[in-house]
């Protein structure tokens, strides 16, 4: 009687749903002229067409519908961007319209209600923690002031990498890179590095990562609002599980920050120090408690940790792929570094091939496919299309590194030197390139990012050559995806190194 009684109300909700969508969307389609797209289902509209890599169906969807094309999953509107003109409309010219971001179930329970600044809504809180994070944590005088921490940390790195190439041993390169970053990124925030049994049972790594998976997994109660409490998927239940590991630890930090400044009077530099001072001081301009804390000090973690470790697993794939390419990298390395001492931050700006090669590896791997949805803060028209008010602004990266009229050569090649007398960068200012994103929203911590990339590329290949095991040619090399808020190798990377410096 009980299941029987539970697929009724389950008929009695969606019946309701498919009546209240049909008369919503019959009443909006004589009104206003909304995007083009594919017909979609009841209830559901276009969620069905969305497989394991949603870029790239996005992408094959908008070849044939436009660059600004609607889809409605669920109750929710989309709008997705799939062209650099498109994207400078909506990032640019009418970017404080499409400022918010829209309400994120993973993001409530893990990010402290959205108190964060990768997915808080547009308003006063936003703007003054936003700008609160940009000269507080990064600026430009804060990331310097932890450039021998870094230094530091890349030659223990160095020294565990060379004991692999004198033992010829493959080297997971993702595991390695991703440990790298793990540890300079809980020295930048919070003071010291721990271990994976230091955070819990299932490991430092592996609760971010799961965190970061379910944010980016589909879920029924963004598009459903009135099902997100039912958790039909399970993953309220998750949420709530990483959520709660998440905010003991940070207590633990937060404690252990409180305790030893208390004992020492002099607080230090980490992210952490600098954020309690702030609000224990009461010269914010907002409501600021430890939930607040918090919420940044994870986006900061997560963002630090993931995004830079896979831009950099993505370089070095294209790299080991291409050997021409890497070669040419290695050249201009000898000949502004040489081959008696390892790479220095200061040589950076002087690596001009280099930056091609990051650049163009991005184009064709951006760590984030899919922009961090937008939210429309009004109603808008952009080129006689009507943007409704709510709507979500999807914008695709991934498509816009491959569209032909904004790449006419080869879109899917790698090839770095289409970028020899351009002046095209990954800051935001060209829209045929924005991995970080652009506008009031684009990405606050890309200098630090770009940093730590272009450092550990050229130090990977400054101090190593690479082959891949078992006789494996680079024409082989997979390079599957696996889609996520940052979209990872599905496999990955393997290499055996050999040290090539003098000493």
């Amino acid at each position: 009687m009980i299941f029987s009684a539970w697929i009724w109300t389950t008929i009695v909700v969606f019946a309701t749903l498919f009546l209240f969508n049909t008369l919503v969307r019959k009443k909006n389609k004589f009104k206003k002229k909304l995007p083009p797209g594919p017909k979609g289902f009841p209830i559901i509209g276009h969620l069905h067409l969305l497989g394991k890599n949603p870029h790239q169906d996005l992408h094959k969807l908008a070849k044939k519908h436009g660059p600004i094309m609607h889809l409605q999953f669920g109750f929710a509107t989309n709008i997705i961007v799939s062209s650099p003109s498109a994207a400078e409309q909506f990032l640019k010219t009418y970017d404080l319209v499409f400022a918010s971001r829209p309400p994120h179930e993973a993001s409530k329970y893990i990010s402290y209600g959205q108190r964060n600044l990768s997915f808080g809504q547009y308003g006063p809180y936003w703007r003054n923690m936003r700008k609160l994070c940009t000269l507080e944590l990064l600026s430009t005088l804060k990331i310097n002031s932890f450039q021998s921490m870094r230094r530091e940390e890349l030659k223990l790195w160095m020294d565990s990498l060379k004991k692999a190439a004198r033992e010829s041993v493959t080297v997971d390169i993702s595991a390695e890179v991703s440990s790298l970053s793990a540890n300079i990124s809980c020295l930048m925030v919070f003071g010291k590095k721990y271990e994976d049994k230091d955070f819990n049972e299932r490991g430092f790594k592996s609760v971010i990562q799961e965190g970061m998976q379910l944010a980016a997994t589909p879920n029924l109660g963004d598009y459903f609002p009135y099902l997100g409490k039912l958790d039909i998927q399970g993953l309220t239940k998750r949420m709530k599980a990483v959520s709660q590991v998440f905010d003991e630890f940070f207590e633990k930090i937060l404690d252990e920050h409180e305790s030893i400044s208390c004992k020492q009077g002099q607080p230090t530099n980490d992210f952490t120090y600098t954020m309690l001072s702030l609000m224990k001081s009461g010269e914010t301009e907002f409501q600021f408690d430890r939930r607040h804390v918090k919420a940044i000090l994870l986006d900061m973690l997560a963002a630090s940790m993931d995004t830079s470790a896979t831009v950099v697993e993505w370089i070095m794939s294209d790299l080991i792929k291409h050997p021409r390419v890497m070669k040419e990298v290695q050249q201009e390395l000898e000949e502004v570094v040489g081959k008696d001492r390892m790479v220095e931050e200061s040589d950076l700006d002087n690596l001009k091939y280099l930056e091609m090669v990051m650049k163009e590896s991005m184009r064709l791997h951006p760590v984030a496919p899919l922009l961090l949805p937008h939210e429309a803060i009004e109603d808008c028209i952009i080129d006689g299309f009507h943007i409704p008010k709510k709507s979500r602004i999807i914008v695709n990266v991934w498509a816009i590194g491959r569209d032909p009229k904004a790449w006419p050569d080869d879109p899917e090649k790698f090839i770095p030197e289409r970028f020899i007398g351009t002046n095209i960068d990954v800051r935001g200012q060209h829209f045929q390139l924005i991995p970080f994103g652009s506008g009031r929203r684009g990405c606050p911590g890309m200098q630090l990012g770009l940093i730590m990339v272009r450092l550990l590329v050229a130090q990977l290949v400054h101090c190593f050559d690479w082959k891949l095991p078992n006789n494996m040619v680079p024409e082989e090399l997979d390079m599957a995806e696996a889609f996520g808020l940052v979209t990872t190798r599905a496999n990955h990377l393997m290499a055996v190194p050999s040290f090539r410096l003098n000493k």
